[in-house]
């Protein structure tokens, strides 16, 4: 009878021994600073509601003696208007960096929510007698479906231009100067630039750094930028 017993408890042990480890689920990749920063921060919410109230306020005092319809604010799309931290969380986790092909697959599905502050800033545009462009860098053949996610969103605009063949967005604002832009509009004065890059604004780039505080007279004024630790033309910046 022990000897069964014996035999019985070493067939329980063998067959446990045996069994294949229950699989336990790999831990959520934690998210770096930088995107961390920008989707769960009170400080991200609080930067860009306080650069709109202010930009809100300049334009203003801006748009007071001229008559409406005859100019405009100028927008940039991604981390200006439209928040794409969704996108970079989701590469994340999937362990991946950027690539054409998921960025257009993540503009196709038109996720990409306002971020806080713009859409207030914009109604008030309107309200004001202004119009409302967005330049964005933004590829042509997905011009329309970020259209579509702006209109989702309760985003209101008057000229969406997406990107133009040189990169560069002067081209794009000369034809809102020109009345090119959409042939419905005349030409425009542009007020007021708003963007997450420092060349989203007239004849600026990263050599701006090293310039004396005299250089930045328009930022407050008819500039006004808004936080991006994500990606940037600062990237490429030495890293001193």
């Amino acid at each position: 009878m022990n000897q069964i017993l014996r035999l019985a408890v070493l067939g329980l042990i063998l067959g446990c021994l045996s069994r294949e480890p229950a699989s336990v689920p790999s831990p959520a990749p934690i998210l770096p600073d930088d995107v961390h920063w920008v989707r769960n921060s009170a400080e991200h919410r609080a930067a860009f509601i306080q650069t709109y109230r202010l930009a809100t306020r300049r334009l203003e005092e801006l748009a007071r003696d001229r008559e409406p319809g005859t100019w405009a604010v100028v927008l940039d799309s991604d981390e200006t208007v439209l928040d794409n931290s969704e996108y970079k969380k989701e590469l994340i986790e999937r362990g991946e960096s950027f690539a054409q092909e998921s960025w257009k697959e993540w503009i196709l599905r038109q996720e990409a929510p306002p971020l806080p502050g713009v859409v207030s800033f914009l109604e008030r545009v309107h309200g004001l007698g202004g119009r409302i462009a967005i330049v964005t860098s933004r590829r042509q053949e997905l011009c329309a479906a970020t259209e579509a996610d702006l209109r989702a969103h309760g985003i209101p605009f008057d000229i969406m231009l997406c990107g133009s063949e040189s990169g560069e967005k002067e081209p794009h604002w000369e034809q809102i100067r020109r009345g090119e832009a959409v042939p419905e509009l005349p030409p425009l004065e542009i007020l007021v630039w708003l963007g997450d890059k420092i060349d989203d604004f007239p004849q600026l780039d990263q050599s701006l750094r090293h310039a004396p505080e005299e250089a930045f007279e328009e930022f407050g004024e008819s500039y006004f930028i808004l936080p991006n630790p994500m990606y940037g033309s600062w990237e490429r910046n030495p890293r001193e």
